[in-house]
This record gives structure tokens, C-alpha cells and sequence, in this order.
């Protein structure tokens, strides 16, 4: 691919993750301005100015919270370090493969594909195990497009993979028959990032990684109770 083209493809994928948060930032911004003009011109704010405000104030509030520990347990989600989790009706060794071959050039993400694609991610998620996918070395590249990639700090066969840049996915048994796939975010102390990445990045990433946890969850749960899922 051509220079050009790369920064043509990487302008692409920054406008897709970003055009929605940025629209609604302006949004939100140009609500709490208009009611904080009416308040102080003694009038009441315009009927969209208080529903955007109070939209504004549900968000920073417990919607974010929400979306901070969605499905985590009591205590697991920090201030400064979200969690994820899903129970999955499958044990752990139908569970993993299926986190194993997470990648752009692998098994996908399971998540929504077309919103990937519509960022260039040339995405395709999987929906069988590939044996030769199952491993990871430590440095390896995990690609989000395919321009880019998040390197592999620990992989644990059976368990656990981290990236840099986004955390760890582990699986952890419940019992028997149920486990629970649970994402934890990497901490976010540095005040100009956590900032960049509450107005950025947050939503769509919890939006795509919920969506990850459940298509992790389908899949697993396909396969006839007490075997592993196969490869086609």
C-alpha cells in the first residue's frame, strides 16, 4: 500500500472511531451552553437545551459508570481501570480458542463487523476454531486494521492474553460446565490521556468490546454441551 494510501486508510479508521463521540461532544457542549445562556438571562432553557443537559449529566453519571463495570463484579472496576465481563454456559476449554484467535488477520473480533469495515478493518469474524491460529508469541502483533496492531505482553495458553494499549482477556472457570470471559482495561493515571480517552475513545470502545464478549459467548455456547468446539 502507498503512503498516501495509508494516510488516506488511517484518516479513515481516526474518523470512524471518532466522528461519533466528536458529534456528540458538540452536541453536549452546545446544550449546556445554551441552558447556562438562558439561566443567566433569567429565561428558561429551550425544551432540546434541558434534554441535552440532563442527557449530558445521565451520562457522566451512571450511564458511565454502567458502561465502566458492565458485568463486572462488586469492587473489580476502578476509577481509573474499567471492566468487562460475561458469563458464558460453557466451559473454560470451549471458551478459549475462541479469544485465542482474536486479530484482524485471524479470527476478527467477533464484533460489529461491518462498523470495522466501514473503518477499513477489512474485517471478517470467524465462526469455527483454526488450530493454526491458537498461539501467540510474546511481541506478536495482534492487528485492529491493517495498518496497525497492538503487541502481545502475556499470553497464558488456556487463560489469559494481554495487549499493550488495551489490557488483558482471561478466562476464568466458574464451574464444570459455565465460565466467565472478563476484560480488564489498562489503568488510565495520566490526567491528559484519561481526558482524550472519556471523550474519545470510551464509548465506542465499550460498544465494540460488549459486543466482543457476546460474540464470544454465541459462539462457545454452540457447541454440544461438554466438548470442545472443533475446527471445520
Amino acid at each position: 500500500m502507498s503512503a498516501p494510501r495509508k494516510v488516506v486508510e488511517g484518516l479513515r479508521a481516526i474518523g470512524v472511531m471518532a466522528g461519533g463521540p466528536l458529534v456528540l461532544l458538540v452536541g453536549a457542549l452546545a446544550a449546556v451552553r445554551s441552558t447556562v445562556r438562558a439561566v443567566l438571562h433569567g429565561r428558561a432553557p429551550s425544551l432540546p437545551a434541558g434534554l441535552g443537559l440532563i442527557a449530558v449529566l445521565l451520562y457522566a453519571g451512571p450511564v458511565r459508570r454502567w458502561m465502566r463495570s458492565w458485568g463486572a463484579r462488586p469492587g473489580e472496576a476502578t476509577a481509573i481501570r474499567p471492566v468487562h465481563a460475561i458469563e458464558v454456559e460453557a466451559p473454560r476449554e470451549a471458551v478459549w480458542p475462541w479469544l485465542a484467535e482474536i486479530g484482524q488477520d485471524r479470527g476478527g473480533f467477533y464484533s460489529y463487523e461491518w462498523l470495522e469495515n466501514l473503518a477499513g478493518c477489512r474485517m471478517r469474524n470467524a465462526d469455527r476454531i483454526h488450530p493454526e491460529w491458537q498461539h501467540r508469541e510474546i511481541g506478536d502483533k495482534v492487528m485492529l486494521h491493517p495498518l496497525n496492531g497492538l503487541r502481545v505482553s502475556r499470553f497464558k495458553p488456556g487463560r489469559e492474553i494481554a495487549l499493550e494499549g488495551w489490557g488483558s482477556f482471561a478466562v476464568e472457570p466458574i464451574d464444570a460446565a459455565r465460565s466467565r470471559v472478563v476484560c480488564r482495561g489498562e489503568p488510565h493515571e495520566s490526567l491528559p490521556f484519561a481526558a482524550y480517552y472519556s471523550l474519545f475513545v470510551e464509548l465506542p470502545h465499550f460498544l465494540m468490546e460488549r459486543r466482543m464478549l457476546l460474540g464470544i459467548k454465541e459462539r462457545a455456547e454452540r457447541a454440544p454441551a461438554g466438548r470442545t468446539p472443533q475446527s471445520g
